[in-house]
């Protein structure tokens, strides 16, 4: 897999990290002025340490919406309201891609579990949120999507993809 980023989103994706990014990273969604609300990451950090997160939400108005959503009970609410069994098998499917993208022959350390490295159950509503958002069958991602639309101001990243 290769990544392939503009200074100037590196730039913006660092300011909305509030650092730089520790490994490489495409822009895969961006909102309806241009910034980016979604990336894909490396399976591997730059320093070779194992990437379980493959989609990072960093879009400001979906981040602080998945975040009220989390301080609400939102992780408690998803892990009750999706399938254990339909979750499990997105989680598989997460690490598969992720896995997929390991250069071959590599040795080292890889990253371990499904959506940022869960290896069961709801721990981030943001990277399920960010999958879904990047096009991931991902249920929880779902349920983030039908919980944040009736907000207003998440036009572009309101999980209308």
């Amino acid at each position: 897999m290769s990544f392939s980023v503009s200074n100037a989103d590196r730039k913006r994706v660092e300011e909305l990290l509030g650092r730089p990014p520790e490994c490489a990273f495409e822009v895969v969604l961006r909102d309806e002025s241009g910034d980016p609300v979604v990336i894909r990451n490396a399976p591997l950090l730059y320093n070779g340490r194992p990437m379980p997160t493959l989609y990072w939400l960093v879009g400001e108005t979906a981040r602080r919406a998945v975040d009220h959503l989390e301080s609400d009970g939102g992780v408690r609410r998803a892990s009750d309201m999706v399938d254990a069994a339909e979750l499990a098998a997105a989680h598989a499917r997460y690490a598969a891609e992720r896995d997929a993208a390991i250069p071959a022959g590599y040795a080292g350390p890889v990253p371990y579990g499904g959506v940022g490295g869960t290896r069961h159950g709801v721990k981030c509503l943001h990277a399920h949120y960010a999958w879904y958002l990047a096009g991931g069958d991902d249920p929880v991602g779902s349920w983030v999507a039908e919980q944040l639309a009736p907000s207003a101001g998440t036009a572009g990243e309101d999980g209308n993809r």
